[in-house]
């Protein structure tokens, strides 16, 4: 890793402020290249910021602050501080992410608030070429060393025209055995402004449209143990402030307000802007502000493998199938197996062993899974009451890794509150003491977790496959849905999704009397590229060797699930998306459509050389995929044809 901090040439009119006076202040910090920029003022005791891009408003004045139990810091405080500004430059490697070596640049510069003569808090921004990161620090005040924040002013006022692409949070203790929230609903493309989801927000993160000018990506990192998970709310003029979780989520149990030790720091707000939607398809943010919180306690193993219960479901976890999945995952080239819910009951733990044995003969590891359980939920899935208690928790580690367990899910959380992220952490924090990797389901969005928990392996937070496999109007719906979250979701965290399905029906015979599939398998294909995680357990079977087509089981062979690059190509959220991934030195261009038209693209394809053999998975009108080589012309460009509901993946020889 390499950090460099120096003084930047910003164009700062500092000389408005110095000594600080008791009149309004306004101060500007420009990114490196002075397009973005952040203006931070005090005006009638009210602490703001706004952001521009290359001159255009894409936020307007909007509000910061904290109101603590040792006073309030949203109102009557006076700019009385403005740091010299810095510039971080920082190269680091991460693995588990879209992009393994980013460079982040950012301008730095601290602004601390007093009340009544008094420093109370200090505001840190950090501005880069796309992106805008804030976090709090709240002083310590005398002897006073600890408060609670009772609330956030902070707030997002977009422009007057710009349309949302927000996630509604479901109500507490509402959804499958009271488990929600949960991160599993529907993002609303194109939505207006003004509105507060089902009446409890919005879970971040959020895509918005500043008309024709451009996008902003509103999300948040950093949060740990420390603070709690925050969610957005609508006001009727088009503010999002940030809200804590509900009061009745997790039972009621816990408190809302995050209570912090003094000094200290909130988890960073984030912002990402662009003219374009590359910015938001490419940015690092999310990982690029946090660090490490321990050491990795062996090298982690990550990669591809299947599962069968979003095929065949519950009755699938049993000892037999589950070898038969084992046998199939050596025969993919496959690292892994999940094996879901009720393998307590229903395999039991000396046949888990058993089994565990055998897939170390052909080279497969095993993930298990477990409830959070505890008193938030009354999901009966097993095994139960050992993830939410620290004794038995260590224990059953213990006992997976001496049988060489590769990894958990741990699923149905349900809520945002401080004391949650503390059972997260903790989990995280005990499996790799035991060199374990872990994977949540039914759960908050990972915020910068790749990099500050290094045994975290992926998490769900999205409407994932398993839908799929309940609703037949979520299979209407799939390319509609796949073609938001490259762009939301997936942009700020590894998303677990576990997809890629080559069944034409969700059931282990893959004949009619299941939920039927409309989307292709070339769309099928496309996906294992453009879901980033790195670990993916996809919805493969193994009847696929044989009902599947060769070209399309050699291609799920192959696909990485470590990314070393991503560029964005063309797209537009619930529409299409084309992405390149590149792979050490192999990229991977994929794309997907859910407009009723076929779409007709002309993508230009400059990581490959004039006379090159592509590989080119594609689409006739029928959804009938095939597999052709394509020489690439001088002009490097092909001309692509993507029909409703199918896609395309193109690859080198």
């Amino acid at each position: 890793m390499m950090i460099r901090m120096m003084k930047p040439i910003l164009c700062l009119c500092l000389s408005l402020f110095v000594g600080m006076q008791a009149s309004a202040r306004e101060v500007e910090l420009r990114s490196p290249d002075g397009k973005l920029c952040v203006t931070v003022d005090d005006t009638d005791g009210n602490p703001t910021y706004r952001v521009d891009y290359d001159g255009v408003a894409f936020l307007d004045k909007s509000p910061l602050g904290l109101d603590t139990n040792i006073g309030d810091f949203t109102r009557g405080l006076t700019l009385t501080g403005v740091s010299e500004p810095t510039t971080l430059d920082e190269t680091y490697e991460l693995k588990t992410i879209k992009n393994s070596h980013p460079r982040y640049v950012a301008n730095v510069q601290t602004y601390t608030f007093s009340k009544e003569g008094t420093p109370v808090c200090d505001v840190v921004f950090q501005v880069s070429n796309r992106d805008v990161a804030f976090k709090y620090r709240v002083l310590r005040r005398g002897e006073t060393l600890s408060c609670v924040v009772n609330r956030e002013a902070t707030g997002f006022a977009f422009p007057v025209g710009t349309t949302t692409f927000l996630c509604p949070e479901m109500g507490p203790m509402t959804g499958f055995a009271r488990t929600a929230p949960s991160y599993e609903t529907h993002y609303t493309p194109d939505d207006t402004m003004g509105k507060n989801g089902w009446g409890n927000g919005y879970t971040f993160p959020g895509l918005f449209r500043n008309g024709d000018r451009g996008w902003v990506l509103l999300s948040e990192t950093g949060v740990t143990s420390a603070y709690c998970g925050s969610r957005l709310l609508g006001q009727a003029d088009g503010l999002y402030t940030v809200g804590y979780p509900t009061e009745a989520s997790n039972n009621g149990n816990g408190t809302v307000a995050p209570g912090i030790s003094l000094p200290g720091e909130t988890p960073w707000r984030t912002i990402t802007v662009g003219t374009t939607l590359q910015p938001i398809v490419e940015t690092t943010i999310a990982t690029d502000v946090v660090r490490p919180l321990y050491e990795p306690s062996q090298d982690y193993r990550y990669g591809s493998g299947s599962w069968s219960w979003i095929i065949a479901g519950d009755a699938s976890t049993n000892f037999d199938t589950q070898k038969q999945y084992v046998d199939f995952s050596a025969a993919m080239g496959y690292q892994s197996v999940l094996v879901d819910a009720l393998w307590d009951t229903q395999i039991g733990r000396d046949k888990i062993e058993e089994l565990a044995r055998y897939a170390s003969t052909k080279g497969v590891a095993l993930y298990l899974w477990y409830n959070s359980n505890g008193y938030w939920n009354d999901a009966p899935q097993g095994p139960r009451n050992i993830m939410n208690n620290t004794i038995a928790r260590r224990r059953e580690m213990k006992w997976m890794q001496r049988i060489g367990i590769r990894g958990i899910k741990v699923d149905f959380f349900g809520g945002d509150k401080q004391e949650m992220m503390k059972l997260y952490e903790d989990i995280l924090a005990d499996a790799n003491d035991y060199g374990i990797l872990v994977i949540f389901h039914g759960c908050t969005l990972p915020r910068g977790w790749e990099r500050m928990y290094p045994n975290f392996a992926s998490a769900e937070a999205v409407r994932a496959s398993e839908n799929l496999n309940f609703s037949q109007e979520e299979c209407d719906r799939e390319a509609t849905s796949a073609t938001l979250l490259p762009f939301i979701r997936n942009t700020v965290a590894s998303m677990d999704f576990g997809g890629s399905a080559l069944n034409r029906y969700y059931n282990a015979k893959n004949e009619p009397g299941g939920r039927q599939r409309k989307t292709s398998d070339v769309f099928a294909l496309a996906t294992a590229v453009l879901f980033q995680s790195p670990v993916q357990h996809f919805a493969l079977a193994p009847n696929n060797l044989t009902d599947a087509p060769s070209w399309a089981m050699d291609f799920m062979k192959e696909v990485p699930t470590l990314w070393d690059e991503v560029k964005f190509i063309d797209g537009y959220p619930g529409k299409y998306v084309v992405l390149a991934r590149r792979h050490g030195t192999k990229w991977y261009v994929a794309g997907i459509n859910a407009q009723a038209e076929p779409l007709k693209l002309t993508v230009s394809l400059p990581m490959w050389q004039p006379g090159q053999e592509l590989r080119l998975y594609s689409d006739d009108k029928e959804l009938q995929g095939s597999l052709s080589v394509k020489k690439l012309g001088k002009k490097q460009e092909l001309k692509l044809t993507i029909p409703c509901n199918g896609g395309v993946v193109i690859a080198g020889q």
